[in-house]
């Protein structure tokens, strides 16, 4: 098989700690390795996932010594809000945990960022492991220490930064999700390529239905090289002062639609896939000088770009959402600054960079193109 090898991501604590991938029965002896010894402790899940994995994590964990207590939350968005939060910690502190009891997080993006942001504030934090089960959070969300909950003004609003222990990825889980979780979660495979790897988008142009069909021969080698562009930028900015801010590379369109289509209705991956093609929108006005048409296809290299989402072949589009709440609901986005909203862009495929002050015929130019093309209509 490909290079599978740990990815190494350094923290601002001085700590740094492993990305593994590799079987999830693996998790005990890799938590021993970076010091967490066998005792208590908490296992995350959502129901979906505990049909699936929650027996083989556990029993694994018992043979190691463990005493696991696990927390089954609904599946989907609804379980990243406030009321989950206060659940999980009142479900912890009911256990009588201590500083040294580890949360493992078995699952996707809201069962990561829903016990990472109880680890982080539980006693002022608890040892953190994430076991990520879905594509998203194996290249994106368990990687970086962004953890937190949604608000009802925003997307992922109440948070903090805490980076986990260890992070153990198994991509053979990827085989029980369905079709348009895999589709949604390689949205963000393109877009890591798209803001700061040109040889990764190469690959993908070739290989993405692979990587879709989760092929054993494929999917592993680039889900790693995916992860390692998250962790190198991560481990240049843990805190998102600067260069970490590419990762948000059609974000700020996508929290948006997240947003007014009511969480947990659209994707978090098929939201930002369409607001990956506003974003190149926006990157070829910027590129030109002056508003382009939304009518008119992308010029090169937008055009390539465009062509690598479209590929994804996800059908999302903003048929019922209104523009003006998708412009109110982006002014609430958090990637706000003192000047304003503030967008990724590409200057070209591997060459990201974030925009300030962006005229607003440009954006408004950008979510009518998105709207007129849909999420995998012709360019």
């Amino acid at each position: 098989m490909s290079d599978l090898r740990p990815l190494r991501i350094p923290t601002a604590g001085g700590r740094a700690y492993g990305v593994h991938f590799a079987p999830l029965a693996e998790a005990p002896a890799l938590a021993r390795r970076v010091g967490l010894e066998p005792g208590r402790c908490l296992l995350v899940t959502d129901d979906h996932v505990a049909a699936l994995y929650l027996d083989e994590v556990s029993e694994a964990l018992e043979a190691a010594g463990w005493e696991p207590f696990p927390l089954i939350v609904p599946h989907g968005e609804t379980s990243k809000s406030l009321d989950a939060y206060r659940l999980v910690l009142d479900w912890a502190l009911s256990l009588g945990v201590t500083r040294e009891t580890p949360v493992f997080a078995l699952g996707g993006g809201v069962v990561g960022d829903l016990a990472g942001f109880a680890a982080a504030t539980l006693l002022r934090g608890l040892p953190l492991v994430h076991l990520p089960t879905t594509v998203v959070s194996q290249v994106d969300s368990a990687l970086g220490g962004k953890t937190g909950v949604n608000h009802p003004r925003g997307k992922n609003l109440v948070g903090a930064f805490y980076p986990p222990r260890l992070v153990l990825a198994d991509w053979r889980a990827l085989r029980t999700l369905p079709e348009a979780e895999v589709r949604a979660g390689c949205a963000e495979v393109v877009k890591h390529a798209l803001v700061a790897d040109r040889p990764l988008a190469s690959r993908l142009s070739a290989d993405l239905p692979a990587l879709l069909a989760i092929d054993e021969a494929t999917a592993p080698a680039l889900l790693r090289d995916a992860a390692n562009v998250k962790a190198t930028i991560v481990a240049a900015d843990e805190h998102e002062a600067g260069r970490r801010a590419l990762l948000n590379f059609g974000h700020t369109f996508g929290h948006a639609i997240e947003k007014v289509a009511g969480y947990g209705r659209v994707l978090h991956g098929e939201a930002v896939a369409v607001g990956m093609r506003a974003a190149l929108h926006l990157s070829a006005s910027l590129a030109a000088g002056e508003t382009r048409s939304p009518d008119l296809a992308l010029p090169s290299p937008f055009s390539s770009a465009d062509g690598l989402v479209r590929q994804l072949g996800i059908g999302t589009t903003l048929d019922g959402l209104a523009a003006d709440a998708l412009q109110t609901a982006m002014g609430a986005d958090k990637k706000r600054d003192a000047g304003g909203l503030r967008f990724v862009v590409i200057d070209g495929i591997g060459e990201g960079r974030v925009a300030s002050d962006v005229p607003p015929e440009m954006v408004e130019a950008a979510w009518a193109f998105a709207r007129r093309v849909g999420g995998n209509g012709p360019a």
